[in-house]
């Protein structure tokens, strides 16, 4: 770059006058500008492979009271392709007690330094790609000691997690858990904790008699140490990433399923969850060994691993993992078969299931390619709607990832794969999930059904057990179609964005031609000008016409030959674009037509989006025709927009409400009709129609609905009566509504409720409840207020994720506010009130209350203000 910049300037500035061949040059130069040099921009490579890691056995017994685990590792070695006589490993916050080689059943100790985080080993000799070694490790894993990170998807990476270690909660089960997932694993064990490693595994797992282990493959053996322990021995002979190795302890009840593999072996499939779950267990998971059945098929790759187990943990750092062959889940999938009326988490289940062939069985080589392993996950999701629950379901969901990227992507357009992100954390967003799903979707429908299914298959085939970045998915689909699809990998993968599309209509009465007319509208400065494939429907005369055609320009028009002007034009008619769209129909009739006879679910939902906003018949009848609609979404969303068909007809209306309130299948539905009933009917009599409801309905989220509704029809007493009545419930969907209701309504002997709840609660649910257990507070007497407090700091000192802690901070500066505004207001009204008089005794103890809470206020935030390491919770706590 330098040779190229000194030829530049020489040749061009201006040459003054040479006097002779003999004399120095006298050089007159233009005046100009040297520009600074540009800064390299990150660039995050995959991990250069420096060693092989062959094979990993681990023996680990742990000290529940220091939160500690001891440790033993055996590696087994090789350089990748060049020798080598040192090795570095990831060993995170450990204490490194004996590094040696294993050479004929004896240990040669090897020098080694150690930072914290790389443990850099010096071996005996230069090493050649053909020769392995063993090296032995003894360590101490110290999890607690590390500092805090992680992101919005795992929002701890301190890898080991001893769950109520010393039993201190009688509420809580003991437990130890482990999250790998980004490069965790280092946590507690050395390795090379990269996603382009794999490797073999043996794990030997000492434990207390009572609690039951698990860990990758397959159980060996179980032996009992005579003094109270059992040592667990757990074998997995396929290699996986070190980030997939796992181990879940503590006292579970075991639900024992199996599948069936083509050849008739069966393969282990079990469900662990607490105790209280076990009967419920099959309605979480049962539907595990149909997915293995219908993801193996319709790969056409047989599900590769020894088994499928699935685990429900305490406290866990994120949603899911799908660690191989075991599954770790957050607490928030225990749910009983009569919570599981309003929605189940069946889409996490397949998620993580489908990772066993798209990031277990072939990895992403480095996070810049964890679409491969995420976006995969998340369609995978759909196809198990799709096969399951029939399309219009399915559909439901992709227009659920749709939303979740648009949201994200007011504040953030990257490329799906990218190598200059910050952190790789950052990597886990909407972007490598829902927006990688949908672009999945579009690539099925452009090659089809087969090719899409066939260049899967042939990916799966190839990389399997092994590493691989986004161009090999690419040639895959290009060697199955004979397609050069670089133009869409660039556009959608190596591009940031989406397109904006406005679409126009007109037809000429005289040339007899359609004309549609789409454009572009994106930044393309800083978004691509897509080329878009898609199929557009014309109607007419009661014939349907599919046309398929490619968008290419920024403003592209297409022309139809139609005798007759068509009752619809569908454009993008597979609902499968990833995109912001207005679409410019020009007339109610279009959309009553598009609701009444196209195929899609999103068809009718944009129907009823925009006839919701009409008064005239065409429009109310169709809002009427679709509180009839055959799926359920369709119903609920016709109801939170029947507004204007309500003024129009409210009788029909107002009947309709009470029969949906009261007889639709769909607890969501039905809860959606009560409160849209009492809000556009307030002065209807629903008293009785809201008891039948707290008497007889099944769904915690109806009663739910009712009783804060029936709150604010001013029943406040028999609502208050009918939610003591559900105080015992195990819903903390049913549970949260009471402190809702509690936190306006109820006294002091209400506190216990709220402790109890508390117990109960898991991380997102705490959110919550730390609002409605706040404004309790604020109504209660000392006493109340200072046994609550210690809840709250609890959530703001201790919670791993960021944002959790914020919600309890928030919670704490609100009482501050609060109780340091009633102490002003009080010490106002007592300067006007009579001294000694037995007004002003009392206004002298509430501002003695009222200061001593804050006083008890401010030593909670310094606490918090000496331990926290979160800048951005630490400008909350500047004053303190």
């Amino acid at each position: 770059m330098w040779a190229f910049a000194l030829t530049t300037l020489v040749f061009g500035c201006k040459t003054g006058k040479v006097s002779n061949s003999n004399t120095n040059h006298t050089i007159s130069l233009d005046t100009f500008t040297v520009n600074a040099v540009p800064q390299p921009k990150i660039y995050n490579a995959s991990n250069t492979r420096i060693h092989d890691l062959l094979h990993t056995k681990l023996n680990v017994r742990f000290d529940w009271e220091k939160q500690y685990m001891h440790g033993q590792a055996w590696l087994e070695l090789k350089p990748y392709f060049y020798s080598s006589s040192q090795l570095s490993l990831d060993a995170k916050g450990m204490d490194i007690h004996k590094v040696t080689l294993l050479v004929e059943n004896t240990e040669k100790e090897l020098s080694f330094t150690y930072d914290s985080l790389k443990l850099n080993i010096t071996l005996d000799k230069a090493y050649t790609a053909n020769e392995k070694y063993t090296l032995f490790i003894d360590y101490t894993a110290k999890p607690n000691e590390l500092p805090e990170g992680g992101s919005m998807a795992i929002s701890s990476d301190k890898g080991l997690y001893f769950i109520n270690p010393k039993g201190e909660d009688p509420k809580k089960p003991r437990q130890i858990w482990t999250q790998g997932e980004t490069e965790a694993a280092s946590c507690w064990f050395p390795t090379i904790d990269s996603p382009n490693e794999r490797c073999t595994q043996e794990i030997y797992i000492t434990i207390e008699k009572e609690f039951k282990t698990l860990s990758n493959g397959i159980l060996i053996s179980s032996v009992d140490n005579k003094n109270g322990t059992r040592t667990d021995y757990w074998k997995m002979d396929l290699p996986h990433a070190p980030y997939l190795f796992m181990m879940a302890i503590g006292d579970y009840a075991v639900v024992k399923d199996a599948w069936k593999k083509n050849d008739g072996k069966p393969i282990d499939v079990h469900y662990y969850v607490e105790k209280e779950y076990e009967k419920d267990a099959r309605a979480i998971f049962g539907n595990t060994p149909e997915m293995l059945s219908f993801y193996s098929n319709v790969l056409g790759v047989e599900y590769p691993w020894q088994k499928y187990h699935q685990v429900v943990v305490r406290d866990y750092v994120s949603g899911a993992m799908e660690n191989t062959t075991v599954v770790i889940h957050g607490e928030f999938l225990q749910k009983t078969q009569r919570e599981m009326i309003d929605g189940d988490n069946e889409d996490i289940v397949a998620h993580e299931l489908f990772h066993h062939w798209f990031g277990d069985l072939v990895t992403c080589e480095s996070w810049a390619n964890l679409p491969l392993n995420e976006s995969f996950a998340t369609y995978g999701e759909y196809l198990w709607i799709e096969h399951k629950y029939g399309k219009d379901e399915a559909d439901l969901h992709l227009q659920g990832d749709l939303s979740t990227y648009l949201q994200e992507a007011k504040e953030k357009q990257v490329n799906m794969v990218r190598f200059d992100y910050p952190d790789k954390e950052d990597m886990f967003d909407s972007h490598s999930y829902a927006k990688g799903g949908r672009i999945l979707h579009m690539l099925r429908k452009y090659v089809g059904d087969k090719a899409f299914f066939a260049s899967l298959k042939l990916y799966l085939e190839r990389h399997k057990f092994k590493p691989v970045e986004m161009h090999e998915l690419r040639l895959a689909f290009e060697e199955i179609t004979g397609e050069d699809l670089n133009w869409f990998f660039n556009q959608w993968f190596y591009s940031s964005g989406h397109p904006d599309i406005i679409i126009d209509y007109s037809y000429n009465e005289t040339t007899r031609k359609q004309y549609v007319v789409i454009k572009q509208k994106q930044n393309v400065e800083t978004t691509p000008l897509y080329k878009i494939p898609l199929q557009i429907d014309l109607y007419s005369n009661g014939k349907k016409d599919s046309v398929k055609v490619t968008l290419e320009l920024a403003e592209q028009a297409f022309e139809f030959d139609c005798p007759t002007k068509p009752d619809l034009i569908n454009v993008d008619a597979q609902k499968m674009l990833l995109c912001t769209k207005q679409d410019n129909k020009k007339s109610v009739d279009e959309w009553s037509f598009q609701y009444h006879h196209a195929p899609m679910y999103l068809d009718r939902y944009e129907a009823v989006q925009k006839l919701s906003k009409n008064s005239d018949e065409i429009s109310v009848k169709t809002m009427l025709d679709a509180l009839n609609d055959a799926h359920w979404n369709i119903r609920k969303y016709t109801i939170q927009n029947i507004r204007r068909a309500a003024k129009v007809q409210p009788d029909n209306i107002k009947n309709k409400l009470i029969e949906l309130a009261q007889n639709d299948p769909k607890s969501k539905v039905r809860a959606e009709a009560i409160d849209v009933l009492t809000r556009l009917f307030p002065d209807a009599d629903t008293k009785e129609m809201l008891t039948n409801v707290l008497k007889n309905d099944s769904s915690y989220k109806v009663i739910s609905t009712a009783l804060l509704l029936s709150i604010e029809k001013k029943s406040a007493d028999e609502a208050m009566k009918y939610a003591a009545g559900y105080e015992n419930e195990t819903s903390t969907t049913l549970l949260l509504t009471l402190c809702e209701i509690y936190s306006y309504n109820a006294d002091e002997r209400k506190n216990n409720f709220f402790l109890n709840v508390h117990s109960k609660i898991n991380g997102y649910e705490k959110f919550a409840f730390t609002q409605h257990f706040t404004r309790y507070l604020k109504r209660q007497p000392e006493n109340i207020v200072l046994l609550g407090l210690p809840i709250i700091k609890n959530v703001a000192m201790n919670e791993n994720a960021w944002w959790m802690r914020l919600s309890g901070l928030q919670a704490l500066l609100d009482l501050t506010t609060f109780f340091d505004n009633k102490l002003k207001v009080t010490k106002d009204e007592l300067k006007e009130t009579p001294a000694n008089s037995e007004k002003a005794v009392e206004l002298h103890k509430e501002i003695k209350t009222s200061e001593r809470i804050l006083a008890e206020l401010k030593t909670i935030m310094k606490e918090i203000k000496t331990k926290e390491e979160n800048t951005t919770l630490l400008k909350f706590l500047e004053e303190y």
